[in-house]
């Protein structure tokens, strides 16, 4: 079972989704059970592109929130990178 750690930065990401967004008070809880499932299945997520491979994404409990994360196979872990919104120009989908 691969080990997830949330990085400070993807922390300070959430923290600012929470208050840009008035997002719920369970938030937190909502964005741990989305990222479960990373335990199991380090690779669930599909692949970016270009410069920012090797990280994968996968969508928080909604569906604009994209978590960036990357998995080091040879220390079984999962670190979550960043959490973002699809819809702004720092997304890793936006058009550069």
């Amino acid at each position: 079972m691969a080990r997830v750690v949330v990085t400070d930065a993807a922390v300070v990401d959430l923290r600012e989704l929470i208050q840009s967004h008035r997002l719920p008070e369970d938030t937190p809880e909502r964005v741990r059970r989305s990222l479960r499932p990373l335990e199991e299945f380090p690779e669930l997520g599909a692949e970016l592109r270009g410069s920012l491979a090797p990280r994968r994404f996968l969508l928080g409990p909604w569906r604009w929130m994209i978590v960036v994360y990357r998995y080091y196979a040879d220390r079984d872990l999962v670190a979550i990178l960043a959490i973002v919104d699809g819809r702004s120009s720092r997304s890793p989908s936006a058009s550069r």
